[in-house]
């Protein structure tokens, strides 16, 4: 459109035109951000977990033609069958653990790099939500090392995981912890990077849904831990990012 524009063959008033309607695609029950990734480098992740399967179709449908890219986070496994055999001719990926369904109507394009993150859990209950996450990073086209089953029950399982993030130079770890949530704030205090915490619904009685380990978090004496919230790996995701993306970037390259 820029170029029509640069060349004469179309005029300011139809290329703002354009640009509105670029904005957003409405359809019945959604409104749609297919611009977004232009925006914030991030495109729009639709939640599947609520949403009734013909809106989910339509929904990704539109997304496919118009940015030829849908990422669908809380797909269970009979939505993702579906959803795969539907959309058969576009290229899939599912993450079962991780629940994230990846379609694309055109061959991938590499994203540009995106920096290197770090991906602790507590525990195995835990690595549902960091494959949220690290399928998450990975489109977004972030190196991630994965670090599973590091809790404070053998603390002594942290440290190689602590050295072998600081030995890849990563720009942002993310730690995924239920029960007391405690992982997040010991790894915050040993290194010079952003942590962001995201407390897990795994544990059992009072505060055993993430509760327990979100307020522990939210309470840490380490500064430098940033919080997200329960069970939340698409927004520890997206802003671990953000900000590794930028790390990445040469300060000449700014200007």
């Amino acid at each position: 459109m820029l170029q029509d524009l640069k060349g004469g063959r179309i005029g300011i008033d139809e290329a703002v035109s354009s640009i509105r309607q670029l904005a957003v695609e409405e359809i019945e029950g959604a409104c749609l951000d297919i611009c977004r990734s232009i925006r914030k480098d991030v495109p729009e992740i639709v939640l599947a977990e609520g949403k009734a399967q013909d809106d989910l179709v339509q929904i990704i449908d539109t997304l496919l033609r118009e940015s030829k890219h849908a990422i669908v986070t809380r797909v269970d496994e009979a939505q993702g069958a579906a959803l795969s055999k539907r959309f058969s001719t576009a290229e899939a990926l599912y993450n079962r653990r991780g629940r994230v369904l990846v379609l694309r109507s055109e061959p991938r394009r590499v994203p540009q790099p995106g920096g290197k993150v770090a991906l602790f859990t507590a525990g195995t209950a835990d690595i549902g939500v960091a494959e949220e996450a690290k399928t998450i990073l990975e489109e977004l086209g972030c190196k991630v090392l994965t670090f599973y089953d590091r809790g404070i029950a053998g603390l002594q399982r942290v440290f190689p995981a602590v050295r072998a993030s600081m030995k890849e130079d990563v720009d942002v770890i993310i730690v995924v912890a239920g029960m007391e949530g405690a992982l997040a704030s010991i790894v915050s205090s040993l290194v010079p990077v952003p942590v962001i915490g995201v407390p897990s619904s795994a544990g059992y009685g009072l505060g055993g849904r993430g509760e327990g380990a979100l307020i522990s978090m939210l309470q840490t004496c380490n500064p430098g831990l940033l919080v997200v919230n329960i069970d939340n790996g698409v927004g520890a995701a997206v802003a671990a990012s953000l900000i590794a993306r930028r790390c990445s970037r040469p300060r000449d390259s700014k200007r």
